[in-house]
């Protein structure tokens, strides 16, 4: 089973939003069985707490739930649990480095959207307001990754 998880700054908006859009993705591809998705923060501000409404807002006008969804931290013993460690932007990706130690040996962190064509940071939208692009990113970024997999892991 390939273990993926989303990490951005709060595990409140972006991450979530990557984590329950690529679990949509998973399910209606049939692969729920070959791909597991979670998704945490950088961070502790925010450890506890619900997905920030503007994502669950987003999310339920495409039918996907954040329901029962709480903000985690990031841990260590991550890398050795996860096959991909995908940050939203490079400021997760410095503090991600912080928490799981600065080497990479095993190639398993980057951006998310660094398997799209145009590879970028995503905006957080706890800052721009904007659900809307965040997730038009995310949803590239997904997709993308998916992609990705079914052609060289699946």
């Amino acid at each position: 089973m390939i273990k993926i998880l989303f990490i951005c700054h709060g595990n409140i908006c972006r991450s979530p939003m990557a984590e329950f859009v690529m679990k949509d993705m998973v399910k209606k591809a049939g692969l729920e069985n070959e791909i597991y998705v979670a998704s945490a923060a950088t961070s502790t501000e925010e450890i506890g707490n619900r997905v920030h409404p503007g994502t669950t807002k987003k999310l339920k006008e495409f039918g996907i739930s954040t329901s029962g969804k709480t903000a985690v931290q990031l841990k260590k013993s991550d890398y050795e649990n996860y096959d991909y460690l995908l940050a939203m932007e490079s400021y997760n990706l410095r503090n991600m480095k912080r928490i799981i130690g600065s080497e990479d040996p095993e190639q398993k962190v980057y951006r998310l959207l660094d398997f799209t064509k145009a590879s970028r940071d995503i905006a957080d939208p706890w800052y721009t307001g904007n659900f809307d692009v965040t997730y038009n990113d995310i949803y590239e970024g997904c997709e993308a990754l998916l992609q990705y997999l079914q052609e060289n892991r699946l």
